[in-house]
């Protein structure tokens, strides 16, 4: 009898040791190339990164050199207003920067995830016995307990870490030098610190995944050639002192150069890690850049791709990426949520008055009067509160290609020859922009230098492209067309799901033309631009709610 009961015992011992191993099917978790919940349904993490928050960029600020990273930001304002009002100015800033309300924004505008920055300098002290600062915890769990309430996925993102990783201002590195491959103590202090962030939210499925480094060892300074070949077992040693506390959990990999050099990776060394790389298209004139690589890379890793940071361009771009993203089965972060005084991110922050004064600072000009810079500084905490923002419709649509919106011509589809275009002649590529395709785009009167370009399609007889776009409520638009006929008689058939509406253009020189107002369908919709006769050079569709 003591034997069976020993037998029982052991099994059960057995049983709860395996269930205890089990990935709690609550949170999500990696399944060949997708992401996957509980139940096994894909899901695609569309977001937004939560740059300049826990970790303050110089470029978002306005600021020159003596301001181009977070620790120099805080030396400036300790500086023009003294320690103890820049204390309770970095309080007021990390309470106000990111609140519930930018979260609830977040989740109504249709993203479903979120990326914040993270300073490691703002967790956990720089001195000899480094101590937790567990004020700063309190910051995140606050996130967490925002996304929980509006289902927003959080992805933390260690975009600084101990000594720098990248030897460069966006890590806050102290000496330009990539100090967390050169000091085995700064990379013993990652460890400790990824463990303390398990630890706190192993028990929490909002929490998506942790993102290890941001963006390590660039190419251009000789770091990814010196220290490229410690990045993975960084990697490795990191992620198994987390999966000693946390089982749950995805982990995202970021490659070395700004995250994209795949070639450190070998096979995966754990089952639940997707990889990442970042996407800028800041080519001029304006190019939509080649992912292949990745596309690869994915196939020999077995495992999710994802963008953990693309953006900081124009509408154009925005269009075309996430687009080109999903089509490839790649989810996305927009980089970042708001900064000051732009014109490409969901949300600006209005430039305070004077601030222009504080700037120069940063340049090595004078410097200004206490007095002022605080009044300067405090109208900053309010300027920074979502109310007190200007929101771009127009950028949200385009990242999330949806009504009301301008679609540029070059960015139809990317299901290909004979699904998204049609074109007579296949063996040409185009001039710019999608220039591994057949489709011609040609420029529209670009300056050298431009930060953004006007592109063009050019079709002939029988040539055709087709866009897709999405719509919230089924209402109706205006629709308006830029054009130009380059032959001497221009026909067109323009089609809206299952409307089609076919006109002659009689000028000569770009031209607008409206349509009748159209009704769009919910939630998909398919424009098709057909030539019937003729040459035409297609600018853009203007989609926008009838006045």
């Amino acid at each position: 009898m003591k034997t069976i009961s020993s037998f029982f015992i052991l099994v059960f011992l057995l049983f709860g040791q395996m269930y205890s191993e089990t990935p709690d099917s609550r949170f999500l978790h990696t399944k060949g190339f997708d992401i996957v919940d509980g139940k096994g349904e894909k899901i695609l993490l569309r977001g937004v990164g939560l740059g300049n928050w826990l970790l303050p960029e110089g470029y978002m600020w306005k600021f020159g050199q003596e301001g181009d990273r977070p620790r120099k930001i805080e030396k400036l304002v300790s500086d023009l207003i003294g320690e103890q009002e820049a204390q309770k100015f970095w309080k007021r800033f990390r309470e106000n920067y990111i609140t519930e309300q930018d979260i609830k924004r977040i989740a109504d505008l249709g993203f479903n995830s979120v990326r914040p920055a993270l300073n490691a300098r703002l967790f956990l002290t720089e001195a000899e016995n480094a101590e937790y600062i567990e004020e700063n915890f309190v910051l995140i769990d606050n996130l967490i307990e925002w996304c929980r309430k509006y289902n927003i996925y959080v992805i933390l993102d260690m975009h600084g870490a101990p000594g720098g990783q990248t030897g460069a201002n966006i890590d806050d590195s102290p000496k330009d030098e990539p100090e967390l491959f050169m000091d085995q103590r700064n990379q013993e202090r990652l460890i400790d610190l990824w463990v303390k962030i398990a630890e706190r939210y192993k028990d929490e499925p909002i929490v998506a995944a942790y993102d290890l480094l941001n963006e390590p060892l660039p190419e251009r300074t000789g770091a990814a050639e010196k220290y490229g070949h410690l990045a993975e077992p960084l990697y490795k040693r990191i992620t198994q002192a987390i999966r000693k506390v946390d089982k749950n959990h995805m982990i995202t990999l970021e490659g070395i150069n700004w995250a994209n050099d795949w070639s450190i990776f070998g096979k995966p060394f754990d089952d639940n890690v997707f990889y990442q790389f970042h996407y800028y298209c800041w080519n001029r004139p304006d190019n939509l850049n080649d992912i292949s690589y990745f596309l690869k890379h994915r196939e020999r890793l077995n495992a999710p791709v994802w963008v953990g940071e693309t953006g900081e361009k124009g509408n154009t771009i925005y269009w075309a990426t996430t687009q080109y993203f999903e089509k490839n089965n790649i989810g996305w972060s927009f980089w970042p949520w708001k900064k000051m005084d732009t014109r490409n991110t969901p949300y600006s922050i209005n430039k305070p008055n004077n601030w222009d004064k504080i700037s120069a600072y940063s340049k090595g000009e004078q410097k200004p009067d206490a007095k002022l810079a605080l009044n300067v500084l405090n109208q900053l905490i309010e300027n920074i509160k979502l109310e007190n923002c200007v929101y771009f419709p127009d950028v949200v649509n385009s990242i999330m290609r949806r009504l009301p919106v301008k679609i540029q011509a070059e960015n139809y589809g990317h299901d290909g020859f004979g699904k998204s275009f049609f074109v007579a002649d296949t063996s040409n590529k185009a001039m710019t922009y999608r220039v591994t395709e057949a489709v011609p785009i040609e420029l529209i009167d670009f300056k050298e230098g431009q930060y953004w370009s006007e592109q063009c399609i050019v079709l002939g007889k029988g040539e055709w492209t087709k866009y897709s776009v999405k719509n919230d409520n089924p209402e109706q638009f205006s629709v308006l067309l830029r054009l130009k006929k380059n032959s001497e008689k221009a026909t067109f058939t323009i089609s809206v799901n299952n409307y089609s509406q076919s006109l002659e253009i009689r000028e000569n020189g770009w031209q607008e033309i409206k349509l009748q107002d159209l009704k769009f369908n919910k939630p998909d919709n398919v424009i098709t631009f057909h030539v019937n006769e003729g040459i035409i050079a297609l600018d853009w569709i203007d989609i926008f709610q009838p006045e």
